[in-house]
């Protein structure tokens, strides 16, 4: 899993193409990732227009998913782009090109995002999930609540006000299984990664890092500000879907008591 595509080599770059999204022109831009993947990037940028360009990503990565192109294992939504991973054997059976997977894959992908050029695009939003984190603030979990407290100039306890006041939008998963990227937290609460990061992070841990907040799903290494942790079990490989959150997911946090984490763990 993913979330960002910053790859830049200019002999890896195919052409840019014009697709009309609800009467806007919106460049895009179809790139190699390996020898099993390509990105389709939909807009240069995030942070300008977060909401409008998760809006655009979904919309691509919606109608690819209804296309089920031959060849096609994973589409992976990320900030401005999906990455559409391929079996290069099943995909070479399919297209008969063997010695031109990408072309024949990027053009594909064209025909299918470009098939409604000139019609207006339903909103994913009339399907978007709301999903309700319970997150316990009490100060075990909340290593670096009094720094993220001191940087804003305001008291803990107006750190996790602010932190469940807001809602947020899953900009897209990834870093490890199941782990929520979150836009929408207030600016008043962005802080800057720790410069050394902690070896091990516990499960359902609820962090800030620069603009966003997320949720660690497993255990692991992890640099964000520590403001509390949650009961919920946000990826379980048993089930079909393993991720509880996914992306374009409407989040509220709600702040519950320590004997409350307990009974819901």
């Amino acid at each position: 899993m993913f979330c960002r595509f910053r790859t830049r080599s200019p002999e890896l770059r195919a052409k840019i193409d014009i697709i009309v999204y609800a009467n806007i022109v919106l460049p895009m831009e179809i790139i190699p990732l390996g020898d099993s993947a390509l990105i389709v990037r939909v807009r240069e940028e995030f942070e300008d227009a977060p909401e409008e360009t998760l809006e655009e990503v979904l919309r691509t990565f919606h109608r690819l998913r209804s296309a089920a192109i031959p060849g096609v294992t994973e589409l992976a939504p990320a900030y401005t782009s999906i990455g559409v991973f391929f079996d290069p054997i099943a995909l070479a059976k399919v297209s008969g090109t063997p010695d031109a997977l990408f072309d024949w894959l990027a053009k594909r992908v064209r025909e299918v995002v470009g098939a409604g050029r000139g019609r207006r695009v339903r909103s994913t939003r009339r399907n978007v999930r709301a999903v309700e984190i319970p997150v316990c603030y009490d100060p075990e979990f909340a290593l670096d609540i009094e720094r993220v407290a001191e940087r804003a100039q305001i008291s803990t306890s107006d750190v996790v006000d602010l932190h469940t006041a807001a809602e947020y939008r899953v900009s897209c998963i990834g870093f490890t299984p199941g782990f929520p990227f979150l836009s929408g937290m207030p600016k008043k609460l962005a802080t800057p990664r720790r410069e050394t990061p902690r070896k091990e992070i516990p499960t359902g841990s609820v962090g800030i890092g620069g603009a966003q907040t997320g949720i660690y799903p497993l255990r692991s290494p992890g640099g964000w500000n520590l403001i509390g942790r949650t009961p919920l079990k946000l990826f379980d490989p048993t089930k079909n879907s393993p991720a509880l959150l996914q992306a374009g997911d409407r989040v509220r946090f709600r702040a519950i008591t320590r004997e409350e984490f307990e009974a819901l763990t």
